[in-house]
């Protein structure tokens, strides 16, 4: 089905509403009459979300395991001046064995940055696989080789240490692929009114592999058997390969290729977002993108946001450890807690997004730009509050639970945006921001490194950590206020004719005022 749309930016807002409300209605109607114990396109994101757990618990497990494995009592001295008084032990207290490999802070922060050198090789490639090719198969392979290489990680670090990131930057080359690829099968799965909810389902999987990774590799490293800290490595990675099986059997590359779905549904995704067949794939406008501010934007965006996360994901537990002196089974716990506030959060948000977009209440681009915004400045104002809680380790463990919560408004914020660009560059343009984003992910351990590489750390310098994380973050969020765009590019359309069907819907649904 499709809806006329007055070329005429100043539409009649009765009008509009009224548009609006029809298509919201015949939206409602066909969800009513989709058959069937559940959705395909919720196989999809249960899968997805499933998926992004498990190469996240793959991901951060080591955040918590280098603890375990580093022989702190030879890499630091204690006679620091700056740092909090150690809590006194008491009966339920963990004592911390002595790590076996003798690795300073310097190694520590390549090690920890090491995966994303392979991460970032994968994005733009993938993406554009999935564009061309469908991401089925891609997404469940780059997915498959994370895990034997988790699985062969603690092997990699007993033979050498270069060996060992050797393996992390190979792990991170299958992993790499994973977002852009979903990305492109969003964008042929999910209709525009589902997709801030949606993609808050399925991308909250990495909270939830966070949450789920840290405590229990915590509680594997204070274990005796097999050394405790490699069956964080043997545990998620066994569960990547199970998860890999069930994909195949499951999931297709559109609702088209589906043998299984109900006629309604796949009528439904028609009439919102057009025939998702294979077909002659567009060539890739490069400079198209790289004078595209909207694209910019997004890019930048992701970038300050990724150098806050990042420093949190794989510096946090060091912090705890060196500085606030959490025993590792408490500091895996409570690094976990911010994840799981954010992942509650970016569902709760993205429902409410969704609810405002659909009542008409605010535009797309504004839905984009205020949660966007919500997502940058609190969690960043949290760190700074951090910064200055100092050894208060309840105000510091309070902050991140309840500032971190609302980074989850990312997913109302710049995550879809890539689509509402260009549908058909969907998976190659989060391919290129995610890789850009993702470079902040070896950048950050590295330039803190840099500042705490003394053996003496302090709490001054953890404060340079947490300036700098803030104000890259707020300053990048100022750039997506001033870029961002919901317009479809012109060059994102092969040409007017085949858009007809689609534009008109997405338009109609989200104005851009």
């Amino acid at each position: 089905m499709s809806l006329p749309i007055e070329e005429d930016p100043i539409i009649n807002a009765d009008i509009r509403d009224d548009v609006t409300s029809s298509n919201r209605n015949l939206v409602e109607v066909q969800r009513e009459e989709t058959t069937g114990w559940i959705k395909s396109r919720t196989v999809l994101g249960i899968m997805g979300f499933l998926g992004f757990a498990n190469v996240y618990a793959m991901r951060v497990n080591l955040s918590v395991a280098i603890v375990a494995m580093v022989n702190s009592t030879t890499v630091q001295n204690n006679s620091t001046l700056d740092v909090c008084l150690a809590p006194t032990p008491s009966n339920s207290s963990i004592p911390a064995k002595p790590g076996e490999f003798n690795w300073d802070a310097g190694q520590q922060s390549i090690i920890l940055g090491s995966f994303f050198y392979g991460y970032v090789l994968t994005q733009i490639p993938g993406g554009r696989i999935a564009e061309i090719f469908g991401g089925k198969l891609v997404y469940g392979i780059g997915v498959l080789l994370t895990a034997i290489f988790t699985i062969l990680s603690p092997i990699a670090a007993k033979v050498d240490f270069k060996f060992f990131i050797v393996v992390r930057v190979l792990e991170g080359l299958g992993e790499g692929v994973t977002y852009p690829v979903m990305h492109a099968m969003l964008a042929r799965w999910i209709p525009p009114l589902e997709r801030s909810k949606f993609a808050a389902y399925v991308y909250a999987g990495s909270n939830i592999g966070t949450v789920i990774s840290l405590p229990i590799s915590g509680w594997l490293c204070t274990l005796d058997y097999a050394g405790g800290w490699p069956l964080c490595f043997y545990l998620f990675g066994g569960l990547g390969v199970l998860w890999f099986v069930a994909w195949m059997f499951l999931i297709y590359d559109t609702p088209q290729k589906h043998p299984r779905i109900c006629p309604k549904e796949i009528e439904y995704i028609t009439n919102s977002i057009g025939v998702q067949e294979d077909k002659p794939s567009m060539s890739i406008p490069w400079c198209k993108f790289l004078t595209c501010l909207p694209l910019w934007a997004i890019l930048i965006a992701q970038c300050g946001q990724s150098w806050l996360f990042y420093t949190q994901l794989t510096e946090l537990p060091t912090y705890m450890n060196n500085i606030l002196h959490f025993d590792i089974v408490s500091n895996a716990r409570l690094s976990a807690l911010p994840y799981l506030t954010a992942w509650i959060a970016g569902i709760i948000i993205s429902i409410f997004a969704d609810w405002l977009l659909a009542k008409g209440w605010i535009s797309r681009l504004a839905s984009m730009k205020l949660w966007n915004t919500v997502a940058a400045f609190v969690p960043a104002f949290g760190l700074l509050g951090i910064a200055w809680a100092g050894c208060d380790r309840t105000a510091v463990m309070l902050l991140l639970s309840i500032t971190s919560a609302f980074g989850g408004a990312v997913y109302a914020g710049n995550q879809m945006n890539h689509i509402d660009l260009s549908p058909q560059f969907a998976g190659t343009m989060y391919g290129i921001t995610n890789a850009a984003s993702n470079i902040c992910g070896f950048m950050a351990p590295y330039v803190i490194g840099q500042i705490i590489s003394s053996d003496q750390q302090t709490l001054g310098q953890w404060r340079e950590v947490f300036y700098l994380a803030a104000a890259i973050d707020l300053a990048a969020n100022l750039f997506y206020l001033f870029f961002a765009s919901t317009e479809e590019q012109d060059w994102s359309r092969p040409d007017n004719d085949d858009m007809t069907a689609s534009a008109p819907v997405e338009s109609i649904m989200y104005p851009e005022s």
